[in-house]
This record gives structure tokens, C-alpha cells and sequence, in this order.
């Protein structure tokens, strides 16, 4: 029967040092992992398990138990814990908003896990990537599907420099990066063919921007096979939404809250409604919580936002 250590003695065999607290968070894993090894009683051996079942397992783990507490079960679960299967789907959102880390620390985990998937990623996210990580999740190629890299730090020279062919790529989030403008829309748009979901919602301000059509008129431009499309905060009018509606044949779903330059004059409106879905902000705001409306789950991000939220919407 496989040995699983207490989490004593993981701090013991590893030279461990840390506080209680997180010696205890090793053991409630650890201990449910032996409960689960019960079964070998029956004649079942997990360690004999073939890789790619074991594999669909342990994706029910937390990537963070992955990584510091199923390697130390045994070799054959570090093996497992370890291989590509794992780690197709790498998030890691909430990593990023409760540890306040450089740029450089976040880069270097996002390195990582995607060498050890070997450059199967199929869904990617995470807070505040820099210019080395972004290189590296490209790399991943037609594998990726799904790409959520949010508050990131690049620009549009970056992005021109890295991006290669994601031919597969359906949804993309790019939502709240500051350096990005109409050149990075065009060349996501160049090289996600297949792109068919988009957020690209914008930090807010209380005053209205000046109006600014390019990065609409780059949508439309670039990514006719557009479904769904979400712009928060947009600077563009109502010309750069006629084109957004009048060349993404596909579009479904609109959503362009807090918009301040979009006036819906003339048939633009009729346009819209013809929609399955579009919203827009009722002009009625208040002082509250942007941050709840961003992040709902109530994650510890500080980060200098403007506090406004929608009193109400419209539906059309």
C-alpha cells in the first residue's frame, strides 16, 4: 500500500519551516488523498492507475494543491501531477489577485506551467502578465481556445513583436489593459481567425472621453465572425458601432454599458434592437462599488478604479 505521509512529516522529510497554518493545509489534503487510497484494501493499487485517468482526477484539484501537495503522495503521482494532461487549462486569476507579486515572479510561473503542458494549453488566464509570459502562452498555437489575460502589462509593440497564429482561438479577454489601442485589435483580429467572443472593456472615468472610433472601427474591420462582443467604458460613437454592427454579420450579443459617446441617433437603435441581446446604460449613476461589479467574487485586488456602477439597464 502507498505510503502517505502526515503533513508532520512532510515538514520534517522537506526541512519545512513554515507556520502552522499552512503545515495544517497540507494535511487536510494530504489526508483526504488517504482516505481515497482506502480502496487498495479491496486489491485496487491508484499508483497502477493508467496516467491519463489519473490525470482527469486530479484536474478536480486545485492547481495550487497540485502543485505543492499531490507530488508528495509518490513518484508516480508526482509523474502524473507533473505531465501535460494536467495542466491544459491553467488559471491563474485568483493566484494573481491574493499575492502581491512582480511582474517578473508572475512571468516566471506562467513559464512554467506552460513548458510542463508542453504547449497543449487549451484555456489560459491570468492578472497582470508581462511581456515574457505573453511570448510564451502564444507559443501554445492552434491548442488554445481560450485566452483571459486581463490588466495585462504590454503594449502594442509587444503584442506585434510575440503573437503568432492562434487559428482556434474562440474567446478572448483583454479587458483593462492600459497600453493596448486599435493596432493590437488589428492584430489579434489578423491572427485569431476563429476568434467569435471578445471583451475588451476599458477602466472607467465619470467624465466623457473624447470621442474615439478606432478600436471600433478595428473590430469590424477584423473580427467579422464576432458573436458575442462586451465594451465597457468604450470611447467610440455612434458611427464606430454602426460599423461594429453593420460588418459583424454574426453578432448575437451587444454589450456596450457605460459607452458615454454612443447616442443611438438615427436607425443605429433599430439596428441594435435587431439583436438577440443588447445593453446599454440607462445614463442614471450613482456613487457605489465598481469593484463588486468587476470582480463579484469579492477577491482581494486593490486597484485604482473609479467607484460608478450603472443604476439600472436597459435590455432591448
Amino acid at each position: 500500500m502507498v505510503h502517505i505521509p502526515s503533513s508532520q512529516e512532510v515538514a520534517t522529510e522537506k526541512g519545512f519551516s513554515g507556520d502552522k497554518e499552512t503545515i495544517k493545509e497540507y494535511g487536510v489534503v494530504l489526508s483526504s488523498v488517504q482516505k481515497t487510497l482506502a480502496v487498495e484494501k479491496d486489491g485496487g493499487r491508484w499508483e497502477e492507475l493508467f496516467p491519463d485517468i489519473l490525470a482527469s482526477i486530479f484536474l478536480r484539484i486545485p492547481q495550487k494543491d497540485m502543485l505543492r501537495c499531490i507530488p508528495l503522495v509518490c513518484k508516480s503521482w508526482m509523474k502524473v501531477s507533473m505531465g501535460p494532461y494536467c495542466w491544459q487549462d491553467i488559471s491563474l486569476q485568483t493566484w494573481c489577485l491574493q499575492h502581491k507579486l512582480s511582474r517578473g515572479a508572475i512571468d516566471s510561473m506562467v513559464k512554467k506551467l506552460i513548458r510542463q503542458s508542453e504547449w497543449n494549453v487549451r484555456r489560459f488566464s491570468a492578472f497582470q502578465m508581462g511581456e515574457s509570459g505573453f511570448s510564451s502562452v502564444v507559443k501554445c498555437g492552434r491548442s488554445l481556445e481560450t485566452l483571459d489575460i486581463q490588466f495585462c502589462r504590454l503594449s502594442d509593440d509587444m503584442v506585434l513583436k510575440h503573437l503568432k497564429p492562434l487559428p482556434n482561438l474562440r474567446v478572448l479577454d483583454i479587458s483593462y489593459c492600459r497600453k493596448f489601442t486599435a493596432k493590437s485589435l488589428v492584430a489579434f483580429g489578423n491572427q485569431c481567425t476563429s476568434l467569435i467572443h471578445l471583451k475588451r472593456d476599458n477602466y472607467p472615468t465619470k467624465e466623457f472621453p473624447a470621442m474615439d472610433d478606432s478600436e471600433a472601427k478595428a473590430i469590424a474591420d477584423n473580427m467579422p465572425k464576432l458573436q458575442h462582443l462586451k465594451l465597457w467604458f468604450g470611447r467610440f460613437g455612434d458611427s464606430g458601432l454602426c460599423e461594429i454592427v453593420s460588418k459583424c454579420k454574426y453578432l448575437k450579443h451587444l454589450d456596450i454599458r457605460a459607452c458615454w459617446n454612443v447616442k443611438l441617433e438615427g436607425d443605429l437603435k433599430k439596428m441594435c434592437q435587431k439583436l438577440e441581446c443588447f445593453r446599454i446604460h440607462d445614463c442614471k449613476f450613482i456613487e457605489s462599488d465598481l469593484y463588486d461589479m468587476i470582480f463579484p467574487n469579492g477577491l482581494g485586488y486593490k486597484d485604482p478604479f473609479t467607484r460608478l456602477e450603472a443604476r439600472s439597464n436597459r435590455i432591448y
